[in-house]
């Protein structure tokens, strides 16, 4: 039986929304040489993808979070796909912008929560974390309470689970690295031969093809 990780890392390299190259690999903002590439806002575009995904994220949550009351959406790749799991779910729903707004009522997140409200942040990707973490500070300063972080991915990468441990928030994801290596080897996407070096990286990103 095919699982809900192994279908949406399947999609995930049919659309292109990631690129494994793991001989010629790519530089990151941050420097890191990574053998992978991931954009899921391309998920946006095709509607089969992005349904399966919103019913993915949905059913996660209410199996993992079943007293949510609001979904958040991190601005801006996480905000569709809070709106479709929020519609799903018959949620209320937000966004959290990356900084306060300079001017108005200097709100970071955009709609209405109440104190105390139980909220589970979208992402699309989870590398380090560090950008969606700081997002469920920004809730909690604003009164939300945060049950937890769905993505639509991780690279399992060891410093994003200390960084979720450390922060005490709990992450649930659709998909990881792991699963898309099995995938793509079993597509012929990649070589028996590049799967060790894969799997170094995830270990290691920092020292990795040095």
């Amino acid at each position: 039986m095919t699982t809900i990780e192994t279908t949406i890392a399947k999609d995930l390299l049919d659309i292109e929304a990631v690129f494994l190259s793991p001989n010629e690999p790519f530089t990151w903002a941050s420097g890191i040489k990574s053998p992978i590439y991931c954009d899921n806002r391309i998920t946006m575009s095709y509607p089969t993808v992005r349904k399966a995904i919103a019913q993915g994220l949905a059913d996660k949550i209410k199996a993992t979070y079943p007293d949510v009351e609001v979904i958040a959406g991190t601005a801006t790749a996480g905000i569709p796909h809070a709106a479709w799991v929020a519609d799903i779910l018959d949620l209320p729903m937000v966004y959290i912008r990356s900084k306060a707004k300079d001017h108005g009522k200097g709100n970071q997140i955009e709609g209405r929560i109440t104190e105390g409200q139980k909220m589970v942040v979208i992402e699309d990707l989870i590398s380090t974390g560090g950008s969606v973490l700081e997002a469920c500070e920004a809730a909690k300063r604003e009164g939300a309470d945060v049950v937890g972080v769905s993505a639509i991915f991780t690279y399992e990468l060891p410093k994003g689970v200390a960084n979720f441990e450390e922060a005490g928030i709990p992450l649930t994801t659709l998909t990881n690295y792991s699963t898309l290596i099995e995938a793509a080897l079993a597509s012929d996407y990649v070589k028996e031969n590049d799967v060790e070096l894969l799997k170094a990286w995830k270990q290691d990103p920092e020292n990795w093809n040095k």
